[in-house]
């Protein structure tokens, strides 16, 4: 349901974004067209009437002064005829009228100055005109002033029928915004096809989407929505693999505490059934550390890895706190168990339980594996940042230490029983940690692993 509402959605972004500029545009062309038509028909009626003005005041004669104005009657009917608009018109000298209407207004609105005069707009017998003024001066008299005025239904007339040119332009507006809703419509159909297909496929296969026909502009995101199916189909392997791993490892535990409690049923004295109780506790111990062992791999899963918290910690009182842990364990071994590390603190940003589960997978590796009477070694250096364990065991072959990284996967010499988990726990939280896991020989003739993370930390205060 939410694939066509999102659709509807994009259409109507790109039609706003496609139409409304166009609206603009039309509309601003618009009225631009109607104060350009306004503005020359202003100007071509102006000449007129300036044309009017300069003829009536070619018949103006000074005489000692004085205006006079020879204006036959026949000269004043063709200067005052229109058959649309009315026309005035006034020759005065001052306060003297030489000719014409009285009272015509002498100054206006909107006037426009042009090399010969100037027009205005004003009113005159209630009625809105434009009125062409010109002056005369003659040396040693009052100037006289020449007034043509007309009213203004041509000019309206003459408005409108220049901006019928503009009508055009509605129906190609609207010509362009049907073409702009079927290409919109037609762009967005495909993608819609894409999504469904894509939608389909992705709920029966996890297989990458051929991306041949996708438009190159959504290539990106194909990529982004393969990529993504990549890792879901890695996560799930993970999890299938997780989930085959964890039965295959605790099946057999499981099935000898079954054993072992029916033999304990069995048992004919309480010492027999006491021997075979010893017997489930440590199978139990052991089944619990796989247990704690698996639910680690779980928790370094790479997709999960982002919620995980760093902060500053010092890695002596953890290496102290981990080797509190398993200083039993190498009591019972009769295993000298030693820290080597500065006096002051060592920090670092780590996740400290993560680096306390890699540090105890390491002793517990050491003390395990080394004999009676051995020695493990925890270092913890500042410069380089670093967390070693050493010990004085069996040792590892050369041509092994790769594939003992590898999960369930033990050396040739290693003895006891043990899941082939614990260094590979490690691998993935140094990885977590952008540290490095070498392993090497000790200087007793055992194992040396390292952790060398890439911060330097620091050594002190926090």
């Amino acid at each position: 349901m939410k694939s066509p509402l999102r659709t509807q959605w994009l259409t109507r972004d790109l039609l706003v974004r496609l139409l409304f500029p166009l609206l603009v545009i039309v509309a601003a062309t618009a009225a631009l067209g109607t104060y350009t038509a306004k503005r020359l028909t202003d100007r071509v009626f102006d000449r007129w009437l300036l044309d009017a003005a300069h003829s009536v005041a070619s018949l103006v004669k000074f005489d000692q002064g004085q205006a006079a104005l020879d204006l036959p009657l026949i000269a004043q009917t063709i200067l005052l005829y229109d058959d649309n608009d009315l026309t005035f018109f006034s020759v005065s000298q001052g306060e003297r009228l030489l000719a014409g209407r009285k009272g015509l207004p002498a100054s206006g609105t909107g006037a426009l100055t042009y090399r010969r005069g100037l027009t205005f707009e004003t009113l005159f017998d209630g009625k809105p005109v434009r009125i062409a003024r010109v002056d005369l001066n003659e040396t040693g008299a009052h100037s006289v002033t020449v007034l043509v005025a007309e009213t203004q239904l041509k000019r309206q007339r003459s408005t409108q029928e220049l901006l019928v040119v503009f009508w055009p332009m509605a129906v190609l507006f609207f010509a362009a915004a049907g073409a702009i809703v079927l290409a919109v419509r037609g762009t967005v159909r495909p993608l819609e096809l894409i999504a469904v297909r894509w939608s389909e496929r992705s709920h029966t296969s996890l297989q990458a989407i051929s991306d041949q026909d996708v438009p190159r502009e959504l290539l990106p995101f194909a990529a982004a929505l393969n990529d993504l199916l990549a890792r879901i189909r890695e996560m799930l392997a993970r999890e299938r693999q997780f989930a085959a791993t964890a039965a295959h490892q605790l099946r057999t535990p499981l099935a000898g505490l079954q054993l072992g409690l029916a033999r304990a049923a069995k048992a004919p004295d309480i010492a027999s059934a006491r021997a075979v109780i010893l017997e489930l506790s440590q199978s139990t111990q052991r089944t619990a550390r796989l247990v704690q062992q698996l639910l680690a791999l779980g928790t370094l899963d790479p997709e999960i890895r982002s919620g995980l918290d760093f902060r500053r910690h010092d890695l002596v009182a953890l290496a102290q706190d981990v080797g509190a842990v398993h200083a039993d364990q190498a009591l019972s071994k009769a295993i000298h168990l030693e820290l080597i590390a500065p006096p002051q603190p060592v920090w670092a940003f780590v996740i400290p339980d993560l680096i306390a589960e890699a540090l105890g997978n390491l002793i517990d590796n050491a003390v395990r594996y080394t004999p009676k009477g051995g020695r493990v070694v925890v270092e913890v250096l500042s410069n380089p940042l670093l967390v070693r364990v050493s010990d004085s065991g069996p040792g590892i072959d050369k041509l092994e230490r790769q594939s003992v990284f590898e999960r369930f996967v033990r050396g040739r010499l290693a003895q006891g029983e043990g899941s082939g988990l614990g260094l590979a726990i490690v691998r993935d939280i140094a990885a977590l940690h952008g540290a490095v896991v070498s392993l090497c020989d000790s200087e007793w003739g055992g194992t040396a692993i390292t952790i060398a993370f890439a911060d330097r930390g620091g050594v002190g205060e926090p």
